[in-house]
């Protein structure tokens, strides 16, 4: 049964270093570095607005006031911003911020996710299959295979009710994570102080097989690098080569 109350609050991880993104990250963070025309978070806050949030939660840490400039002019919903004299990572990053993330489930987006819906809004499906009552985290998967510029061998099994389950090592499993995810707030009941990853709390949820995962069903990008950068734009340029544009 899906949560009965809409999600209204996001937490944009904006904070990191964007290392493998070199040159392009030596003047700029990476969420500002553009793609098709529009800094990689502006296409992030496009995908929250459409699907209803009236509040995201942005942490800053490298050339953050950058990405303040950037949102500035933002009026489509309340921005916070959550900023890290150092790194906290991806979970400490969430649990610093967690005053203003209040008590609900609420998004969490790396502000370098990029992805296209399919039939449906991605988020609004992530919304639909949340059930509070079975879940403290609710990830969205995309094939291994078929993530634009992804090279990487997977991250997670799901079970056919979507519960999920480590990659065993050496092998080649079929679902990566995304960026995209609801998670609940007692999932940080108890998390570590300071820096930390979401990993540490993944790994939490599946002991008590309250982690989930639903396959996104259009299409996702991985933006890790510029040859990702490169690969994504020339989708967007033109998604059916040889043909005519539509």
């Amino acid at each position: 049964m899906p949560s009965s109350a809409p999600i209204e609050t996001a937490m944009v991880l904006a904070a990191g270093l964007g290392k493998r993104m070199k040159p392009l990250t030596d003047t700029m963070p990476k969420p500002m570095v553009p793609l098709a025309g529009k800094p990689l978070i502006g296409h992030t806050m496009d995908r929250l607005v459409d699907a209803g949030i009236k509040k995201a939660v942005v942490n800053l840490h490298y050339m953050g006031e950058q990405i303040k400039d950037y949102l500035s002019d933002e009026t489509r919903l309340e921005i916070v911003y959550s900023e890290e004299p150092e790194i906290l990572e991806t979970g400490g990053g969430v649990a610093n911020a967690m005053t203003e993330l209040g008590t609900s489930p609420f998004y969490c987006a790396n502000a370098d996710a990029f992805w296209l819906n399919g039939f449906e809004d991605a988020l609004g499906r992530l919304a639909e299959r949340w059930n509070d009552d079975e879940m403290d985290g609710l990830l969205m998967l995309h094939s291994t295979v078929d993530g634009f510029g992804y090279t990487g061998v997977g991250d997670f099994m799901a079970e056919a009710d979507g519960k999920l389950c480590r990659r065993p090592d050496c092998e080649v499993v079929p679902w990566l994570f995304t960026g995209v995810q609801i998670l609940h707030p007692r999932l940080f009941d108890g998390a570590p102080e300071g820096a930390f990853s979401l990993n540490v709390l993944y790994d939490k949820a599946m002991e008590a097989e309250r982690l989930f995962g639903i396959v996104h069903d259009g299409e996702w990008f991985h933006i890790g690098t510029p040859d990702g950068l490169a690969v994504a734009e020339a989708f967007l340029d033109d998604p059916y080569p040889g043909s005519k544009k539509r």
